[in-house]
C-alpha cells in the first residue's frame, strides 16, 4: 500500500477556484439580468402589465435560461445524478429568489411610493442584488454539489482501468 500526502487544495487555490465560479456565476447571472430587465420594462411599459405580474414573468423567464447555463457551462463537472432533485432544489431556491425580488421591488413601489418606471427598475435592481447574493449561496451548496473527491488515488485509477477494459469488452462485441 502506497502512503500518499494530503492532495487538498490550499487556501489560495480554493478562493482562486471560487473567484472563478463567482465570474462564471456573474456571466450566466448577467445573461439572465438582460433577459429579465428586458422582458420587465416591455411587459411592464409597453404591453402595461402591473409591475409584480411583470416582475415574475420576466424573473420566470430568466430563470430558465440561467438553468441551462448553470447546468451545462458553469456546473458541469459537477454531480448530476439526481437530476430530479436538482431541478427541485433549483426551483426551490429561484423561487424563494423571485419572491425576494418581488417584495422589495413592492415594497419600493407600494410603501416608499416609488412609482415611475425608473424608480420601478431600481428597486428591482435592489431585490435583484439581495436576491442574487441568496442564489450564488444556496446554488453552490445545495442545488450544483461538487463531486466528492477520492481519498486514495490508487482506486481512481483502478477504477478507470476497469471501465476503460469494460468499454473494449463492448467495442469487440
Amino acid at each position: 500500500m502506497t502512503i500518499t500526502t494530503e492532495s487538498r487544495p490550499s487556501l489560495s487555490q480554493r478562493l482562486r477556484g471560487l473567484s472563478l465560479e463567482a465570474v462564471g456565476f456573474a456571466v450566466i447571472g448577467a445573461s439572465g439580468v438582460v433577459v429579465n430587465f428586458a422582458l420587465f420594462w416591455i411587459l411592464n411599459n409597453v404591453v402595461g402589465l402591473a409591475s409584480l405580474r411583470a416582475n415574475i414573468a420576466a424573473t420566470l423567464v430568466a430563470i430558465a435560461t440561467n438553468y441551462l447555463g448553470y447546468r451545462y457551462w458553469l456546473y458541469k463537472d459537477r454531480d448530476a445524478a439526481s437530476r430530479k432533485r436538482e431541478i427541485t432544489l433549483f426551483l426551490l431556491f429561484s423561487g424563494i429568489g423571485m419572491l425576494i425580488e418581488t417584495g422589495t421591488l413592492g415594497f419600493t413601489q407600494y410603501v416608499l411610493g416609488l412609482d415611475t418606471p425608473f424608480e420601478k427598475l431600481g428597486g428591482k435592481f435592489l431585490g435583484l442584488v439581495i436576491a442574487t447574493v441568496f442564489r450564488f449561496i444556496s446554488y453552490r451548496t445545495w442545488v450544483f454539489k461538487a463531486m466528492p473527491e477520492l481519498e486514495d488515488p490508487e482506486v481512481v485509477q483502478e477504477a478507470e482501468l476497469l471501465l476503460a477494459a469494460e468499454d473494449n469488452r463492448s467495442l469487440a462485441n
